[in-house]
């Protein structure tokens, strides 16, 4: 049985460097986990209690907690916009908070790694999406972290999933959220 990591990436641009990085982390999963990349974030409307009610939830929503309940750790990817957390990582994690305390995000073990232009990396959205994430209920993993600075310079011509030391980082973010889920890679 293969542990089930779904990934979530905060930037919605096909080329990003934070899909990069997930996409690293889909090709260099330890035998036994299986990363999977979420699609749709952009498709799912800004939360709103008013549609999201019993049966009628709008179907992109459906599809992400769906994805959620059935992974058995988040790898969430976030970029740095303006200082803070992207707008379609924050409405998944809205998404996924509800029903109030019994949402898909209610108790899984959360990493969140990413990567950005700032000499910092993104630490500011990433420490402000940990936070969202555990009061939404999910299992922050607080020592899987990983933020790499410069992104447009350290990858305008490599791919992170050629990077040795990107690769390195990732395999720990994800050993430890392997370690946090409950189930151990075949």
């Amino acid at each position: 049985m293969s542990v089930r990591i779904l990934a979530l990436v905060g930037s919605l641009r096909a080329g990003s460097h934070n899909r990069q990085l997930a996409e690293a982390a889909v090709k260099h999963a330890s035998e036994g986990v299986e990363v999977s990349i979420f699609e749709g974030l952009a498709d799912i409307p800004f939360y709103n209690e008013d549609i999201d009610t019993e049966g009628a939830a709008p179907e992109t929503a459906t599809a992400l907690r769906t994805a959620i309940a059935q992974a058995d750790g988040l790898l969430l990817f976030s970029p740095e916009y303006n200082g803070t957390i992207p707008a379609a990582l924050k409405n998944a994690i809205d998404w996924a908070s509800r029903p109030m305390g019994a949402g898909a995000l209610a108790g899984k073990p959360v990493a969140v790694v990413g990567t950005a232009y700032g000499q910092y990396g993104g630490v500011w959205a990433q420490d402000e999406t940990r936070k969202s994430v555990g009061i939404a209920g999910g299992k922050v993993v607080e020592e899987a972290k990983l933020s790499i600075p410069s992104s447009v310079i350290r990858f305008a011509e490599l791919h992170p999933a050629d990077d040795a030391e990107v690769v390195e980082g990732l395999g720990k973010v994800i050993d430890q959220l392997v370690a946090q889920s409950g189930t151990a890679a075949a």
